[in-house]
């Protein structure tokens, strides 16, 4: 693969190019650099602007891949950590009885973390807990569409991996972190300092939502600060409007009994 970084820089302009604008022609050639697949080139350049898309997506993985500026081996690195998570954390089977038997040793495993004070925690620490569970899910499922990812006719197989392995390792970051808020929290120490320090090891993780999945304890309680606020909201005082009918009424009503009274006299 060319690595030179002028030719990412041609490739990053020829991708910022408007569709309408783009020469379709140069795109395929450009494929064909970074690809070597001749086959797929000679399909393709029969009629280019017919495989706009296909083109846009393939360049766009490559582009992607190249300004992170990672390497081959730094792909290969990130999938020994993941084999690593995948043995220790996410224990995939090949069996339905072998599923079956390591869910049962799953649920145990968080079984055996959980706290004898767990229902005496906050709500936000115990839903580390909980949250943790179903982490575990979701980089299964990840690996399971990692392993099925067809590389066969892959133009950049690493760039393919590139995210799969990204997002595992990230969410491996985030159980082992949330196990370590768990496991240490004090019972009547402020949650904030707790969970905040989480979301900043987060977004150090570089994580790619950029979010932090812990609730924000500042918005636990809406309903109490509504309520406080509506405490201490001063009594609206009544306007001028409203007091100066008032007024007119009583002194027409005055002007009115000293009309009568001197017409009686």
């Amino acid at each position: 693969m060319n690595q030179d970084p002028k030719f990412t820089e041609s490739l990053q302009a020829w991708m910022n190019t408007p569709d309408a604008q783009k020469n379709w022609d140069e795109g395929a050639i450009l494929l064909l650099q970074l690809s070597g697949n001749r086959i797929m080139y000679r399909n393709i350049s029969l009629n280019p602007k017919g495989k706009a898309e296909f083109i846009k997506g393939q360049l766009q993985k490559y582009l992607n891949f190249r300004l992170q500026k990672l390497t081959h081996d730094q792909v290969a690195d990130m999938q020994t950590k993941v084999d690593d998570i995948v043995k220790n954390v996410i224990k995939p089977a090949g069996k339905s009885e072998i599923d079956v038997a390591n869910k049962s040793e799953e649920f145990a495993d968080f079984k055996a973390g959980k706290r004898p004070d767990h229902d005496d925690l906050p709500e936000e620490i115990q839903a580390l807990y909980v949250e943790n569970l179903d982490i575990v899910h979701r980089m299964r499922e990840l690996h399971l569409k990692l392993r099925t990812l067809s590389l066969d006719n892959a133009t950049c197989p690493d760039s393919e991996r590139y995210p799969f392995l990204k997002e595992i390792i990230n969410l491996d970051k985030k159980r082992v972190a949330n196990w370590d808020i768990y496991d240490h929290f004090i019972l009547g120490t402020p949650v904030a300092d707790s969970v905040n320090s989480n979301n900043d090891s987060e977004k150090d993780s570089d994580n790619p939502s950029g979010e932090s999945d812990n609730p924000n304890v500042n918005s636990v309680h809406p309903k109490e600060s509504t309520e406080d606020s509506k405490a201490e909201a001063p009594a609206e005082k009544p306007t001028l409007a409203e007091t100066k009918p008032k007024k007119s009424k009583a002194a027409a009503k005055r002007t009115a009994k000293k009309a009568t009274g001197k017409k009686t006299v």
